[in-house]
Order: C-alpha cells, then sequence, then structure tokens
C-alpha cells in the first residue's frame, strides 16, 4: 500500500512539473520566434509585420513570449505585450538594477542573447529574462524567454 502511494505521489509530481514547466516558454522557442518574425519583416515589410505582431492572440503571442521591434534609434515600432511602449524613445529605459538594456539591443551587430529584468506579462512579477536580439538593415527584432 506505501509502494503505492509513493508511486501515485511521484506521478502527480511529474506530471505538475511538467505541465508548470509547459506554462512558460524556453529560450530555444524564443529564438525560434526571434528569427521567423525578422524573416516574417523581411517577406512582409515591416508595416504587415507590425500589424502581425500588434494584433492579440495568434502566432506571434505564445504564453509569454512576443515580438518587440525598435529602430535604431531606440523608439519602439512594436511591442507585443504593451502596445502603450509604441512610439516611445527607450534608450534611457534601466531594468530594476540599473541595467539599459535597450542600449544592449541598439550595440546587437548580428544576432545575440541579451539579460535583463523585465515584468512578466502572464505573472505580472519583474523576473530574469533573456531576449534573443536580431539586427536588420534598419531595426532591430526580439523576442525573450523568462529564466527559471
Amino acid at each position: 500500500m506505501f509502494k503505492k502511494l509513493i508511486i501515485a505521489a511521484a506521478m502527480l509530481f511529474t506530471a505538475t512539473v511538467g505541465a508548470t514547466a509547459a506554462e512558460f516558454a524556453s529560450e530555444a522557442e524564443a529564438k525560434a520566434m526571434a528569427e521567423k518574425a525578422a524573416a516574417h519583416i523581411n517577406s512582409a515589410g515591416l508595416d504587415g509585420a507590425i500589424k502581425d505582431f500588434m494584433a492579440p492572440g495568434g502566432e506571434w503571442h505564445d504564453r509569454d513570449l512576443y515580438v518587440f521591434v525598435f529602430d535604431l534609434k531606440g523608439t519602439t515600432i512594436a511591442h507585443g505585450a504593451k502596445a502603450a511602449l509604441v512610439g516611445r524613445d527607450l534608450t534611457g529605459l534601466r531594468d530594476v538594477d540599473g541595467k539599459q538594456f535597450i542600449q544592449d539591443f541598439l550595440k546587437v551587430t548580428d544576432a545575440a542573447w541579451v539579460d535583463y529584468k523585465w515584468q512578466n506579462p502572464t505573472s505580472n512579477a519583474v523576473e530574469p529574462k533573456t531576449s534573443y536580439i536580431i539586427r536588420l538593415a534598419n531595426e532591430v527584432v526580439g523576442v525573450g524567454a523568462y529564466k527559471r
């Protein structure tokens, strides 16, 4: 009886941990979405892609993943989680530790990961995040995953 109880508890724990992990996107999923978003900008054009990125739901919003785009001066062109940021120059924005991470985005010359802290749209808590940033001709596009 005790052995069956241990096995049942282990199965429940495994199922719970698996379900919780699936609620959050991985770094690999963030990178894949960023690469797909950069390709979408190149094929659909910036204006068309921005409309797609900003539309709630759909393929550009997946759990805690969303696309953001900045021009090379640091002005937000698209932000899938906070539309109010569009049109704002965020070059001076600092995370809770004082890191000016938008400036780090703008320093990317090809593609790179940038670490910082940001508000998770699913939990509303400020959490460690890493974003995969891709430099295009006139903008940077990124998607980030919250570190677990």
